[in-house]
């Protein structure tokens, strides 16, 4: 959305000063984003010029339509090495007219799939990655993407047989490597990494372009056997038709990709939101970067979505609006234009070294470790959806992570925890207890137990198997559960509550209810528990039935004390 500058500043709120920096962030975000938008189009089997078309029309589209004001919108190496995937499988011999078709449908498909699911307003179906699975996944797209472009940065061509037979491959032929290529793309590689090590979101993709170029015209690379870029045609894109044939045969490979574009774009827009900015929206987000690849799809875009990187430059160097992103695009405009020829004489190995940079970005071994001091279940999510990449390929990755996401969803939602309530000594405040101290904290003959979260058909056998454990261990009078923390109650569950109540009678347990919330409450009035219950057994607050608990015993004692024949 084009606005006004989020800055609270007198120089940030004057429009010149405003286009100003906008112009400044989009030229800075031009020189990062086009060399990689050139370098993905080569991931996905297509001509560098499709990645030009990526960041023109796709850019523009979210530019007037997206919720935030700084994302920057174009392809990224997870969306490439899918597309990759996807088109090796409907063109399996790269002809380039088909591949064109194809791509243009893919994304087309990819667009539609996402304003479907804008009108169905299932924006939150991104969160159905959890951060460990997308950190598991991402990882391991990078390691593919990186095997995949080594060979090119020592000028070999190897048959792709899998990710662990395609490094034995990479091995067996790295003798055979181009001396003057690997010279080449080890030393844009070096380059690369010492300014991003130095200078992190820096223009030095542009500069080991320029370089690159530079070497290749005086050296004439060519002729001595490095491989090249080739004729660029210096024309505006045309219009492309998708092919309906096609649809179908794409459709699975389109679902993830709308996924991983919308999830990106998300995350990326929610990551460099300041407190100033609108908040981003995801249903108009859906929208917004459906309707770029659907409009993309027909000027031979491949499939795009939102960049972490090119953002980076965007906001670091003080853009404030979508103007940065124009900006952006007119620069693809005019390298269509004016230099489709000298971009023709860049080396592949170049380009190469460009997609291992910025791959190496999704391995984060720090985040593995980070995951894995918090919870070693979610570490092991992260490295299921890691294996899953490498082991069954980039699109099936997309499934494992999912199956691997809602497995873990399932298990945490099957096995609610229950906590045991106690007060220590001298403490008024009723709270979890652990095993270590709860003998002395529990209130003598009262176990208050407090599960958490939604019971339901799947989960409620569990609870009550773990709640008959602890009166077992526990062997008290009363049973107060604590449903504080028990946003709903389904069918089944209150059937097995009531079944509960009626073994512990047999056990010499009472069952008592508190602290229901009101949608609860209703449920167990509207089954008859309520009434079975009764006044005395439910209670608006744990506190009250404690101390109605207490009076209890108290009554109980001073009855006893007059029934004994002896007292006088």
């Amino acid at each position: 959305m084009i606005g006004p500058s989020p800055s609270g500043s007198t120089a940030d709120l004057s429009p010149a000063g405003s286009i100003r920096r906008d112009a400044i962030a989009g030229l800075t975000a031009a020189a990062v984003v086009l060399p990689k938008a050139m370098a993905y189009a080569t991931v996905a089997g297509l001509p560098v010029i499709v990645g030009l078309y990526t960041a023109f029309v796709p850019m523009i589209i979210y530019a007037f339509l997206g919720s935030s004001r700084v994302l920057s919108v174009s392809s990224t190496t997870t969306i490439a090495i899918l597309t990759a995937a996807e088109l090796q499988l409907v063109v399996p011999d790269g002809d380039p007219s088909k591949l064109i078709v194809a791509t243009a449908t893919f994304t087309a498909l990819t667009g539609a799939l996402l304003l479907i699911a804008s009108g169905l307003r299932l924006g939150f179906v991104a969160n159905f990655i959890s951060v460990p699975v997308l950190t598991g996944f991402k990882a391991g797209i990078g390691l593919v993407i990186i095997l995949d472009q080594l060979p090119k940065l020592f000028g070999l061509h190897i048959t792709k047989a899998g990710f662990f037979r395609d490094i034995l491959a990479f091995v067996e032929q790295l003798p055979q490597a181009s001396v003057i290529t690997a010279i080449v793309g080890l030393t844009a590689l070096f380059l690369l990494l010492l300014v991003e090590w130095i200078r992190p979101h820096s223009p030095a993709p542009l500069a080991v372009v320029g370089g690159a170029i530079a070497a290749s015209w005086m050296l004439g690379l060519s002729d001595r056997g490095v491989a090249i870029i080739g004729e660029i045609p210096r024309a505006l894109p045309t219009v492309t038709v998708p092919d309906l044939d096609l649809v179908m045969m794409l459709l699975p490979g389109a679902i993830g990709v709308a996924l991983m574009s919308f999830t990106e774009t998300a995350a990326a827009g929610r990551a460099f939101a300041i407190s100033s900015d609108p908040p981003i929206r995801p249903n108009r987000e859906l929208f917004a970067i459906g309707a770029s690849n659907l409009g993309g799809a027909f000027f031979g875009a491949m499939p795009a979505g939102g960049g972490t990187s090119q953002t980076a430059v965007v906001r670091a160097v003080g853009g404030q609006t979508q103007r940065a992103s124009l900006v952006t695009a007119t620069v693809s405009v005019a390298t269509m234009l004016v230099l489709a020829p000298l971009l023709g004489l860049l080396p592949q190995a170049a380009l190469s070294a460009i997609v291992i940079v910025y791959s190496l970005g999704l391995i984060r071994p720090s985040e593995f470790r980070s995951i894995l001091q918090v919870r070693r279940m979610e570490f092991r999510w992260a490295l299921a959806a890691l294996v899953g990449v490498l082991f069954f390929g980039t699109l099936q990755g997309i499934v494992v992570a999912i199956i691997v996401s809602l497995l873990g969803l399932s298990s945490q939602s099957a096995n609610p925890r229950i906590h045991v309530i106690g007060r220590a000594r001298g403490d008024r405040a009723l709270r979890p207890v652990s095993d270590k101290d709860d003998e002395e904290n529990i209130v003598d003959g009262l176990l208050i137990l407090r599960p958490e979260g939604r019971l339901f058909f799947a989960n409620v056998q569990q609870v009550a198997d773990r709640i008959r454990d602890l009166v077992l261990q526990r062997k008290p009078k009363v049973l107060l559960l604590d449903l504080s923390r028990v946003f709903d109650i389904e069918y089944s569950a209150m059937q097995m509550v009531i079944a509960s109540d009626r073994n512990l009678a047999d056990q010499g347990v009472t069952l008592w209810l508190a602290s229901l919330n009101p949608d609860v409450l209703d449920y167990v009035r509207a089954s008859g528990f309520a009434e079975h219950l009764g006044e005395s057994r439910m209670f608006k607050r744990v506190d009250d039935g404690v101390r109605h608990f207490q009076h209890s015993i108290e009554a109980s004692v001073s009855s006893t004390v007059k029934l004994d024949p002896h007292d006088s």
